[in-house]
């Protein structure tokens, strides 16, 4: 069937609506309506890097939609069902096996861009499948390992951050550091998914401080139950941080992946602290003696370690004031979304594909 996707065929380069065709759902697939897609920051990060010979692509990993067709061997969903999209897994590996599908072996299944026949421009391959859907697109295929049933009267644009940056915060908060009333956390970066973290811990009663460049971002962490939000330029940072935690914190979120801020989040640690590192980033130095001698955990985090099947419904009931965190704009206006994402002047875009 024809459809419109936003396609980069450059690396770096803008994203380009174009009509395209793409193939009807194989036994395992499903073919879903995408009603809203958001933006992550790992879009962006990967137009820039995505190899030539694998363009044109369509990238979107957090896709909501209706599910429009499914294949014979679906048995999860049916079409008419309300869906949130995120990242697939094998469930065959010893992680998956063990509940944690975010760190499945078969790591290809989301980030290589297969299945180059599912979508075509004029009989030429378009890469897709990014994540399993690749829903910048009015219609996407995906699989059940990364399709989620949610009710009906859930809005599609809360619904879509759910599958990545959402998440990928609030997941690090309750499925990893398990932060309770007890609990003193720091998180360094106030976009979405740092925000998504104050969110869950301030649920759960933790006592959060934000830091973020951005006064309103530091204005949206308190109102949304941060204790404090500094500047980084805070002169003396760390012992201002370890001064609002009593001596240092119990946990620490960093989003940024900056060398500089993961060795100032180390330092805000009290002894034994837990440090989860979500920000994506290259390389990082820090000081191996104060990790030992304090007994630091560093903990990586992908996806909040989350079970999207379990996690994303228990997301819904919470019943977190997303609205606050998003922004929404028209398919057409997605290069002005994701210019605006990066420029930092949005904390999470969410494209309105089908009204």
């Amino acid at each position: 069937m024809r459809i419109r996707a936003a396609l980069v065929t450059t690396p770096g380069g803008p994203f380009i609506l174009q009509d395209v065709e793409i193939d009807k759902p194989r036994p395992d697939e499903i073919l879903v309506r995408i009603t809203a897609a958001g933006i992550c920051h790992t879009d962006l990060t990967m137009r820039r890097a995505w190899p030539p010979k694998r363009l044109p692509m369509v990238f979107g990993h957090e896709g909501a939609g209706i599910v429009e067709a499914v294949g014979d061997n679906v048995a999860t969903v049916v079409p008419g069902d309300q869906v949130c999209l995120s990242f697939r897994s094998c469930g065959d590996c010893p992680e998956c096996g063990d509940g944690h599908r975010a760190y499945c072996r078969r790591s290809d299944l989301n980030t290589r861009g297969g299945r180059p026949d599912a979508i075509t421009s004029e009989h030429t391959p378009v890469y897709g499948d990014f994540f399993g859907q690749s829903s910048f697109a009015t219609y996407a295929l995906a699989h059940e390992s990364n399709t989620v049933k949610i009710p009906a009267d859930f809005p599609a644009a809360l619904a879509a951050p759910l599958g990545c940056g959402v998440q990928t915060g609030a997941g690090t908060v309750l499925n990893v550091l398990g932060t309770g009333p007890a609990d003193t956390l720091v998180i360094f970066g106030a976009g979405g998914v740092g925000l998504s973290a104050v969110m869950a811990a301030a649920a759960q009663g933790g006592t959060v401080v934000a830091v973020d460049p951005i006064p309103a971002r530091r204005a949206l962490a308190r109102e949304l139950g941060a204790a404090e939000a500094l500047d980084p330029a805070t002169p003396d940072l760390v012992k201002a941080l370890r001064a609002l935690t009593n001596g240092g914190a119990h946990q620490a979120i960093d989003t940024t992946g900056r060398s500089q801020v993961i060795q100032q989040a180390i330092a805000t640690l009290r002894r034994r602290g837990t440090l989860a590192l979500v920000g994506m980033g290259a390389s990082a130095e820090f000081d191996i003696m104060t990790v030992m001698t304090n007994g630091i955990r560093i903990r990586g985090v992908i996806e909040g370690d989350a079970d999207p099947a379990a996690f994303i419904p228990k997301l819904i009931g919470m019943r977190l004031p997303l609205e606050k965190i998003i922004t929404e704009y028209s398919f057409d206006d997605i290069e002005t979304a994701a210019q605006d994402a990066a420029a930092g002047r949005v904390i999470k875009p969410v494209l309105k594909i089908w009204d």
